[in-house]
């Protein structure tokens, strides 16, 4: 479990900011009131954020911030000094954030801070600048945010950058660079990803108000002046990571299966018109119709809550056998439609198969612990001319002689 140190001379604060993280974050939480308490809970501990105040009994000119940041740990510093020559001089070192401590608002703001670097640990960020004066800058302040984060220094190696890592939540490019500029780096990226799977933030320090616009018309979420501040920095990159965390809540409960996860049949559809417009007629492709073997008398002996059990097994063992750019869907009940991409005839069988003999192979428990192995047969079809509709009512045949020949098979 996680643990945060709160550093606070005020012991209601102190006390009160603990039991909040405790209650809505689920952290262990040290106190100390003094720097000197602080050092003990340091040199025993590693802390997943400390929260500062400046003003100490044993420390009143903000020396511990210095000291916990010369051990590696990240801080918050809570102050109720509001003059702006401190507050800019504190946020020149390497803390996350100033907070100001004046009540209750100041006080949820900062559980929202920690609940943003908890989520921000999942999330991938590209930097794509010439100057590597400003690459260091940002890779500094992004790994501060807890973002995972990648640097490069023009356009193509970022297009590279992304075909290796799709998972990349964001990136924040630069409007000049050699071989190709920010704006055409962004309208080439927007061509494969759009805002509900990649945020893009523009940079530049050309004052030309069009290149703004030019950059919003291309695809771009948010664009940043040169040279910007660290705040300013820091609220548009987690502002832009949440509003893209809500689009795909949203896009989630309508493309996703409720209990598994998987993509659902409307978004099997929607996806494969797309795909089979742009590529699918330039690949092959294999569509598989699998239905999980004497499902119904599982449900029967183990009960639904196991029958859900072993649903969410199977589509897992899905997941874990296919490439992301393959399409793994559940049509309903124990029934599941796989589409795997730029493939051959070979490789589906033996993917496939591969996939059957894991299914045989596992174990799911039921809620009284009862060791369960069941089945899958599995239907497949090189994509016919004649159209997706066609190709799936002949992978749907090839189930059906799966089933008839007695179960556990690959029928293609």
């Amino acid at each position: 479990m996680n643990r945060i140190l709160i550093v606070e001379d005020n012991k209601t604060l102190a006390k009160l900011l603990a039991k909040k993280i405790q209650t809505s974050l689920n952290m262990e939480v040290d106190i100390a009131y003094r720097l000197s308490e602080a050092k003990l809970f340091l040199s025993k501990y590693k802390y997943f954020v400390t929260l500062l105040d400046i003003n100490l009994p044993d420390a009143p000119n903000g020396e511990v911030v210095d000291y916990v940041l010369s051990k590696g740990q990240p801080a918050i510093v809570l102050s109720g000094n509001i003059d702006k020559d401190f507050r800019k001089k504190m946020l020149q070192k390497n803390i996350i954030d100033y907070v100001n401590k004046g009540g209750v608002d100041d006080i949820n703001y900062t559980l929202s801070i920690i609940k943003r670097l908890q989520k921000n640990r999942n999330h991938k960020v590209l930097v794509v600048d010439d100057s590597m004066v400003f690459r260091k800058q940002m890779d500094g302040l992004l790994k501060n945010l807890f973002y995972t984060v990648y640097t490069v220094a023009h356009g193509e190696e970022a297009i590279g950058m992304l075909e290796t890592h799709p998972d990349i939540s964001l990136m924040i490019t630069d409007y000049n660079m050699p071989v190709m500029n920010g704006l055409e780096l962004v309208h080439k990226v927007r061509k494969e990803h759009n805002k509900s799977e990649l945020c893009i933030i523009a940079l530049s320090s050309n004052q030309d108000e069009d290149i703004n616009a030019l950059f919003l018309k291309q695809g771009a979420n948010d664009y940043i002046n040169k040279p910007f501040s660290k705040e300013e920095f820091s609220c548009r990159v987690n502002n832009s990571i949440e509003a893209l965390e809500n689009i795909q809540i949203v896009t989630n409960h309508a493309n996703r299966d409720f209990l598994t996860g998987l993509y659902n049949r409307r978004y099997f559809f929607d996806s494969m018109s797309e795909y089979i417009n742009d590529d699918g007629m330039s690949e092959k492709f294999a569509v598989a119709m699998i239905d999980i073997d004497n499902f119904k008398k599982i449900n029967d002996k183990y009960g639904h809550d196991t029958g859900d059990k072993v649903i969410i097994h199977l589509a897992n063992v899905l997941m874990s056998n296919t490439n992301y750019r393959d399409i793994v869907s559940r049509f309903g009940g124990e029934e599941f439609c796989v589409v795997l991409k730029n493939i051959n005839r070979f490789s589906a069988v033996e993917i496939f198969d591969r996939l059957r003999r894991e299914v045989e192979s596992s174990v799911v428990y039921s809620d009284k612990k009862e060791p369960i192995q069941f089945s899958v047969s599995i239907g497949v079809s090189l994509y016919l001319e004649e159209g997706l509709e066609e190709t799936i009512n002949q992978a749907d045949m090839m189930l059906y002689k799966a089933k008839q020949a007695g179960k556990n098979q690959v029928v293609i």
